[in-house]
């Protein structure tokens, strides 16, 4: 029978810890998507990770309650090496039809070099994207709401916040997506949906993430499933493409 760790709920704290964790990520979400360069995100990811767990153990939240406690490093790094295994195989059963190969085809990745892609998937994504969208969202903001609500609410809420914050990015996604643009449509029409369809899918995930979390009592698991879905996505989508290229 599976183990579930998660923060014990305690009466009477504060609400606004909460608020300025909110605004905090509001204002990442806006000044990385719309501001700074890309050149700079890794620092902002880093320094954003810091600032929120710095938050998160003023607020009186221990490592343990934020899934970085020692004693679930072993329990975490199983999870999240068998979440990449299981991600790889069915990203292999995928690309094995000419459907699957079409929906991992992401003209995002087309004109990356093999170095770039490197770089992007081994560095950019797991010390960026998926460190600090885990310490966020599986780490300091679960664990605040779970010692505030309990744990079902806690899963409920910051799943939404997760499908929320991809509003901005998958905004044009529906035109570097030959799959993603056929199911949605075009134009104006077809980013709403594709917007709508990124808050949903990755509300969903937020709460697969959330999960694995629990089961193994360290955000290293969702770490690693999150890695999965984003880096391996990298490399199949650049290989198809590159391969259907070459057979021009």
């Amino acid at each position: 029978m599976l183990s579930i760790t998660a923060p014990e709920q305690v009466a009477g704290l504060a609400w606004w810890p909460l608020v300025v964790v909110v605004v905090a990520l509001i204002a990442f979400n806006v000044v990385n998507n719309r501001v700074a360069p890309q050149d700079h995100y890794l620092l902002w990811a880093f320094g954003g990770s810091f600032g929120l767990l710095a938050i998160g153990v003023l607020d009186g939240n221990s490592w343990t309650d934020m899934g970085l406690g020692w004693g679930y490093i072993i329990p975490g790094l199983i999870w999240g090496v068998g979440s990449v295994v299981v991600v790889t195989v069915g990203y292999l059963l995928a690309a094995a039809f000419r459907k699957g190969r079409d929906a991992m085809h992401d003209e995002r990745v087309a004109s990356l070099s093999g170095p770039r892609l490197m770089f992007q998937a081994l560095v950019e994504v797991p010390f960026g994207t998926v460190l600090f969208e885990e310490i966020a969202f599986r780490a300091v903001l679960f664990s605040m709401l779970a010692r505030r609500f309990g744990v079902v609410p806690a899963i409920i809420i910051s799943s939404i916040l997760f499908g929320l914050w991809h509003i901005l990015p998958s905004i044009g996604t529906h035109e570097q997506s030959a799959a993603l643009g056929s199911v949605v449509g075009e134009g104006r029409r077809g980013n709403i949906l594709a917007v709508a369809l990124s808050v949903l899918t990755t509300s969903v995930a937020g709460v697969v993430f959330a999960g694995l979390r629990l089961v193994s009592g360290s955000v290293l698991a969702p770490m690693g499933l999150h890695w999965a879905t984003n880096g391996m996505g990298y490399f199949f989508s650049w290989t198809i493409i590159r391969f259907r290229n070459r057979r021009r």
